[in-house]
């Protein structure tokens, strides 16, 4: 009887540990997430207020954007599965 408690003891553990690395994986993901929304979009917009925007910066704010999106939803999934 001892042995069965032990094991289920285990299990746990590695079941919180495993928790514990998605959440984290997902925290990194959420980041980069929010990075590349600043660095990428936010720093493509800026030409705006220079005023020299040109077609370039808004294929480059639009990859920002898509990638802000997908590095989230990607985070998300590891979060909630």
């Amino acid at each position: 009887m001892g042995n069965w408690s032990e094991q289920q003891k285990a299990k746990e553990e590695v079941k919180e540990r495993d928790k514990v690395t998605r959440e984290t994986i997902a925290k990194y993901f959420l980041d980069l997430s929010k990075l590349v929304f600043t660095a990428i979009v936010l720093g493509g917009l800026t030409p705006i207020f220079t005023g020299t925007l040109s077609d370039t910066n808004w294929v480059i704010v639009s990859v920002g954007a898509i990638s802000t999106v997908c590095l989230a939803i990607f985070g998300y999934r590891i979060l909630k599965r």
